[in-house]
This record gives structure tokens, sequence and C-alpha cells, in this order.
């Protein structure tokens, strides 16, 4: 068992786990040691110095090796210097001073030294409002410099490191936070130190520059405005912003993040998206978010989205009224009846793919989820249950990655698998071609394209101790073209099903076609096939002709097609009815991750033009087929899926709200411990049960 340590911060008592670093501790009680190098994600430097303490310790008698008592208590002496509270561990009976004169001396004459070097432009700065050392400085620092104004340093601003950070280098104080989250925890050191002295500055070594797909995450811990992203520069104060908590919408990791909004003047008074940056949520992303979620929102704010609904007359699509696009929709749908197919993506919420279920099941016709994933529906009965954690994943763990580059295709998850190894973890990799995650894994099993399940099924043959022998076991597998592939992994992990940090993830390439898959929908194997047989297709969140899954010139008779979209995209272009969707950003609802997480999003914006919620139009059109959908509300939808299908027993929008107190503390209120990542107030999220597992 851990053994605890007993110790006073600035008065105050706490006992924590040998070895914590002062600066931790004091963090538990709500005192705020200031630091500036120091991060919680990563091992201490003590670069900065902005956290001295005095610490005093106990007086050991050498001869009996027990404390020295005076007055009943044991004597304790003073170092005569002070100490770095980012790099000096507890121990027993210490007792730590963060407020005492000589401390606060030092806190304010380190703070005096960054600022002989500082541009005094906060005015201007993109980072004011939420500057740790503007905070800092307010709080701690003289109001008059010993220091000559007219010798400040000067140095090149507006530096773009690549074509996403920008880099002011006068501001920058050298704390070297960008260069070791890329070197250790991104494992890409892409940034170094250049140069010594006054003239020290931050270079990229790599090409193309700041080649690294989380190099959005160095601008949220930077304690200065050093690091500024190329979206956001000059864009906003974060006092004129609200914050709105939301999941990434593109890729199964379901990262939590928060979406700073505020209405803008140059967008006609509309409110739009600022800016989204990471939501704290340890058993998912942690604190951080790859660039793909960071800058990939943007679409939802393109002037090209759909506004209005379009039905074709005389060969052209034409705006109409929602009613009687609805009208239209519901004659197609009941004339066909059994020969409706709904194909719907994994862009869409659970919400919204329980109701085109449902439709599909009352008009007697099929459900398909557009993505083919082959085998997907395994991750139902072996996926990962409850209590699964990447993050508590080492020694005694096997992952295994079979057809998969989650680099590319979910990078969090690649981090993490990273850390996992890094900790200890038995990594395994199935793969055609080499990734990045190559260099970290144990064995290195390489396949021709689409045959990583024979190679799968080997391993045990092959690494049998690092398979059979461990305690834990996850097997994260992407679509090789066939189920086959998806059989061997489930084979793996049979015996383990239901065991927490063990079983399958599926790599898939949307944000929720886990979910479709709990809900039912079938993975579409030959598209072309599809639209030749049905008389009507219903596509939501999907493009077939324009991905080439179906070819619009076909000879076949085509079928009526209905489209639910947030673009005239080559398939809207050639419906019948177009109606137009909102984007996940102006609504709510839930997705299902990889990990079978079911997690929550919040409206950020008011909803476009006539848009409405997917699961609201598949509502509106059942009311005119003659049977009732829930389309009031996201939550009451939701409240009817729990009813409905048993692996979401128990979920409610209550209970995906719950939060619990995560590790490292981190908030808006503290910016230099843990950067701009948001606290998670809005809810951690609930797995799905596999109540359907196979023995």
């Amino acid at each position: 068992m851990a053994k605890m340590v007993s110790l006073t911060i600035d008065g105050r008592s706490i006992s924590v786990l040998e070895g914590t670093l002062i600066v931790n501790a004091a963090k538990t009680i709500g005192i705020d040691i200031p630091v500036f190098c120091y991060h919680p994600k990563m091992e201490p430097v003590g670069m900065c110095r902005q956290c001295l303490v005095e610490v005093g310790r106990p007086m050991i008698d050498r001869s009996t090796g027990q404390p020295v008592m005076e007055g009943g208590q044991p004597k304790i002496a003073f170092g005569p210097k002070l100490e770095t509270a980012c790099t000096t561990p507890v121990s027993e009976g210490m007792i730590v001073l963060s407020q005492s004169e000589k401390a606060k001396a030092s806190q304010k004459e380190i703070l005096e030294f960054l600022l002989t070097s500082h541009p005094l432009d906060c005015p201007v700065c993109d980072k004011g409002g939420e500057c740790p050392l503007q905070n800092l400085t307010m709080e701690h620092a003289s109001p008059q410099s010993r220091f000559i104004y007219d010798e400040k340093h000067h140095a090149e601003k507006h530096v773009a490191l690549g074509d996403k950070i920008w880099l002011d280098r006068e501001r920058c104080i050298q704390c070297g936070r960008c260069i070791r989250f890329q070197d250790t925890v991104a494992g890409e050191p892409v940034l170094a130190f250049y140069q010594r002295g006054r003239a020290t500055d931050i270079i990229t070594n790599s090409e193309p520059p700041f080649d690294s797909i989380f190099s959005g995450n160095t601008t949220d811990i930077c304690p200065v405005g050093a690091l500024t992203t190329a979206d956001f520069r000059f864009g906003a104060r974060p006092w004129e912003m609200k914050a709105a908590a939301s999941i990434c919408s593109l890729c199964p990791v379901g990262c939590n993040v928060t979406f700073n909004t505020r209405r803008e003047a140059k967008a006609n008074g509309k409110v739009v998206i600022k800016r989204a940056l990471p939501r704290q949520n340890e058993q998912v992303n942690e604190i951080w978010m790859c660039d793909r979620g960071r800058f990939g929102w943007h679409y939802t704010e393109s002037e090209e989205r759909l506004a209005k609904p379009l039905v074709r007359k005389n060969g052209k699509l034409e705006k109409v009224s929602w009613g009687k696009a609805i009208s239209l929709a519901a004659n197609l749908l009941a004339d066909s009846k059994k020969d409706a197919v709904v194909l719907a993506s994994g862009r869409l919420s659970n919400e919204d793919l329980f109701n085109l279920k449902q439709l599909a099941d009352g008009l007697g016709g099929e459900a398909l989820l557009y993505d083919s994933l082959p085998g997907g529906e395994l991750t139902t009965t072996y996926g990962v249950p409850a209590g699964t954690n990447i993050s508590d994943m080492g020694a005694g763990t096997t992952i295994v990655v079979a057809a998969s580059d989650l680099y590319h295709e979910t990078p969090i998850w690649h981090l993490r698998v990273k850390q996992a190894a890094e900790r200890g973890a038995t990594l395994v990799i199935v793969n055609s071609e080499a990734t990045k995650l190559d260099k970290y894994a144990k064995h290195i099993v390489r396949c021709e394209k689409g045959g990583a399940a024979k190679k799968v099924n080997g391993l045990v043959k092959e690494f049998g101790d690092a398979i059979s022998a461990a305690e834990n076991l996850v097997v994260f597998f992407g679509a090789d073209g066939s189920s086959a592939l998806a059989e061997a992994c489930a084979e793996l992990v049979k015996s383990r099903a239901g065991k927490p940090n063990n079983g399958l993830i599926g790599v898939w390439p949307r944000a929720n076609d886990q979910g479709a898959l709990e809900l039912g929908f079938k993975p579409a194997r030959d598209l072309q096939a599809v639209f030749d047989r049905a008389s009507v297709v219903y596509v939501a969140g999907a493009d077939p002709i324009g991905d080439g899954a179906v070819n619009a010139k076909n000879k076949k008779q085509r079928p009526f097609v209905i489209v639910q979209e947030l673009f005239l995209t080559e398939t809207a272009s050639l419906a019948d009815i177009v109606l137009p969707a909102q984007a996940y950003t102006e609504r709510d609802g839930s997705y299902a991750s990889g990990e079978r997480r079911v997690q929550r999003f919040y409206p950020a914006v008011p909803p476009l033009g006539e848009t409405k919620a997917d699961y609201a139009i598949t509502a509106q059109l059942a009311a005119e087929l003659g049977f009732e959908l829930e389309g009031r509300s996201a939550r009451l939808v939701m409240d009817k899926l729990a009813a409905s299908v048993k692996s979401f027993t128990g979920i409610s929008y209550r209970k995906l709200a719950e939060v619990t107190e995560q590790w490292p503390i981190i908030g808006r209120g503290d910016l230099y411990y843990g950067g701009t990542s948001y606290q998670n107030s809005q809810g951690l999220g609930v797995h799905l049960s596999l109540e359907n597992k196979k023995a």
C-alpha cells in the first residue's frame, strides 16, 4: 500500500502520497504556488524559479534516527536557501511557507527579472485577460522596476512556426513548456531552444515547420502570449466570450472540448465560434486535443451551409416551406414502405440515429450504416466495458493495434497508447506499413494490405505470453475490407468479455459509428446494389455519390432520394428532396465513442436559418406518416432510447452530466498551473453496458 506523508503548508495540515511534489500537495488543499515552467503533465525541471518557497524539516538525532523534540514537538530546521516547490517532494513533518516575506520577496524578484525582457503590450496581446504572467505581476510584482526601459530586449514579432501556430519572440520567457510537451508528451521533438542568454529563441527544426498534429496544445500551456493560433490571433478577448461544452465530432475518440463564442458585428450580429479549447476528461483526452479537432469545426460556419428545404421541380432544386418538403417526403416513404432504405452515417448523434432506426422499422425497410465496418458489430459484444481507462494501463497490459494508423486516424488514442507503452504496457503492432507508434512497440508484425486477420490469428502462437498471460488485453482494430479481422481480434478477447481494461476498440472513421452499431444499424456493403433495388433512399449525413460509392449515371432505374444534410453535396444536388440539418455546434445530443463511452454535447451557437436537428426532422416525417417519434428535445429522445436499447439502459442526460474530481486540478481560475484547458463541469460520460456479451 502506498505510504502517506503528513506535512504543513502555510499553516494547514495535509496528508499526501509519498513522492508528491510540494506544488501538487499545495494544490490539493487550494493553495496555488505560482509556477511558469512546471506543468502537472510533464516532469519538473525547475527552470523559472517562480515557485521558490521556504522549507523546514524535522531535525533528526543521528544517534537514534528519531526527530529532535522541543516543547513536545519536533524541532524544525529551515534551510538557508529557498527551494523550488515544483521539484521538491514532500517528507514527513515538513513545513512549507509559500507566503513568508522571504518567499514573497523571491517571487517578486523573479517577476521583475522576467519583465526586463518582456514587452509591455498587454492591451494588444492575445493572452491579455488569461495570462499567468499578467495575473502574477498584478498579484506579486513591484509597481516600479530597477531596470532601464530602453535596455529592454527586442526581437522579431509574429513569426510563423507553422501554418497554424505563431510565435512572438519578445514575449517568450523561455519556460520550455512547449519544447517539453512536444518532446515528452507528443513524442515529436520538433521545437528547440536556439542560441543563449538574451538571444535564446524558440525554433522549429522540422520540415514542414512545426510538423505535429498536436501543435495547438502548446498555445494552451504557454504561460504568456508567445504562442497563438492562426485562427484566433487578434480575434477576441476572453471576457467577451461565452463557453459551451461539446464533444469533437471528427473521430471516434470523443475528445471533450469547449467552444468560446461571441456576437460579432462583422458576422452581421450573429453569435460565432472564435476558438475550440480542450475540456478535461482524464479517461478520454486528458487535457489535450489534436489539431484536427481544434481547427476542424470551421465548416459549421461555412457560407455554403443549407438553410432552407429544397424540392426538385422541373429538374431544378427550389426552396420550399418545411411543411411542403415534409409532406412530399412522407408521400414518397409511404408509397415505398418496405422498399425504403434509411442510409445514415456516424456523423449523427445517438438521438438522430435512434429516430431514423425507428422510422425504418416502422416502414418495414432497412436501416444501413453508411460506413462499411466489417465485423464492427462484434464491438457491441466484446467492446471495452465500464472502468476501462487507457491512463491506467502499463506493465501487465498488452495493447494490440491491428490494421490501423492511430496517429492519422485517432491522434489522441495514439498519444495515450504511446504513454501506456512508456509506462510498461506491451504494444503489438500488426500493419502493412510503418506507423509512428512502431518505435514504442515491443513486437511489430508486417502483413500484406488486407492480410491483418491472418497475422492476428497467429499472435498467440508468436507471442503467447504477451497475449495469453497478460493481465489486461485491449485490441484496437481498423477496417481492412473484411469481417475476418474483427473476428480474429474478438477471438483474442472473448474470454475477457466484461472485464475493465479488456476488449475491442474499433478505430472507426466517424465520431458515432459505435453508437450506430449499438442501435442496430447494419454496415452497408454494396451501396450501388442498395440504390439499384430501393424505391426510396433516405440519406442522412452521408454523400455516397460524392464519395464514389454510388454511380449516379448507372443505367438502372434511379430511386427517389431524400437527403438530410448540412451542405449541397453531390448526392444532395441530385436528390429529389433536401432537408437542411443543424450542425452539432447548434444543438445538443450525444455520441458513443469507440471506447463505448456515451458523452453529451451542448449547443454553442444559434441554429442557422430554418435548419432543424436531425432527430426532429425524422420525428416530423414520422408524424406525417401517422406514427409517433419523440422530436421535442434530445433529452426526451434519449429517455426513449435508453428504455428501448439494452446497452443504453440507465443512461440519461442527468447521468451524462455527472462529474467527479479529476487530477490534475485545473480550471479557468488558475491559468498558470494547467493552462487554458477547461475544467469539466458538464459531464464525464457513461460506458454502455455489455449485457449481450457472449461466453
